[in-house]
């Protein structure tokens, strides 16, 4: 309930915000909201400011969504260590030390955020520093660190933003030819119900077909992250926590957290799955 709740707080902010500022925008360029013109603001408005905004607030999403627990001063060996090889691992690979965390759940999993390369939140699950050898945590470690290492946090933003930009183009143009047809221009300014009832429907439909665009490209990150943990601190390692996590709990984490996680849920299909099965990465090490 805390998770449901701090998303839909965070969406309603989130679109408050872009709200006002697409007001004023479309005020000082004339715009009305079924031309052409302004359809394309109106979508890459909410499409790219939805998907930024949430990228700069990752980092305290993630921290308040999982209550992760950020360590400022080692308390114990195991957060020593911890704190010791995401540092010596930030250093191989070329990028400031991202913050350690630790968050309790009983899924050996783990996950990096952060608006960039340079100011990064790494964290891991209790349920993995309990079921994982330290070799095989590492290699988890080393996976996270290689998609900061990547830049994949800004490109899925990217991408993201692109076919939300689209998904809303498309519906609210569609919308507005289905609008007219119906009701032969009776009804002016968009005001329909119609209008807005095929804007929702089209939505969703181009809502689906993008989210297999979006989950192509996670799995192709995954396999990068893989072999950059392969590199890091070799490819044995990787693959025995690969293979460690063919016993793990079904993932608790939602989102970019989710995409960005060294596991994911079970039984989604695999066009919708953020991450490949875990035999595919395996065989792709061992290649």
């Amino acid at each position: 309930m805390k998770r449901v709740f701090l998303f839909l707080l965070t969406n309603l902010a989130v679109m408050l915000v872009l709200g006002v500022v697409l007001s004023i925008i479309m005020s000082a360029l004339g715009l009305s909201h079924r031309s052409l013109g302004g359809i394309l603001l109106i979508a890459t408005v909410f499409g790219f400011g939805g998907s930024f905004i949430s990228l700069f607030m990752s980092k305290w999403i993630a921290k308040k969504s999982t209550g992760a627990q950020v360590i400022t001063q080692p308390r114990t060996e195991t957060e020593q260590w911890l704190v010791n090889t995401v540092a010596a691992q930030a250093k191989k690979a070329g990028i400031n030390m991202p913050e350690v965390a630790i968050y309790d759940s009983p899924e050996m999993n783990a996950f990096a955020t952060g608006p960039s390369k340079n100011n990064s939140l790494v964290a891991v699950s209790t349920g993995l520093l309990h079921n994982m050898s330290q070799d095989q945590a590492e290699a988890v470690l080393a996976h996270e660190v290689s998609h900061v290492a990547n830049g994949d946090m800004v490109t899925l933003t990217l991408i993201q933003g692109v076919v939300n930009t689209f998904v809303i183009f498309a519906a609210k143009v569609l919308a507005g030819i289905v609008d007219n047809f119906i009701n032969s221009d009776e009804e002016e300014g968009g005001s329909s119900w119609t209008y807005f009832l095929f804007d929702m429907l089209f939505q969703v439909l181009f809502g689906v077909l993008a989210s297999v665009v979006v989950a192509h490209y996670s799995r192709k990150r995954e396999f990068a992250a893989d072999n950059g943990a392969a590199q890091l601190v070799g490819a044995d390692k990787m693959r025995s926590a690969l293979e460690r996590l063919k016993q793990n709990h079904p993932s608790q984490l939602e989102g970019s957290m989710m995409a960005f996680g060294i596991a994911s849920g079970k039984g989604m299909a695999e066009l919708f799955s953020s991450h490949p099965p875990l035999d595919a990465r395996i065989d792709a090490l061992r290649r």
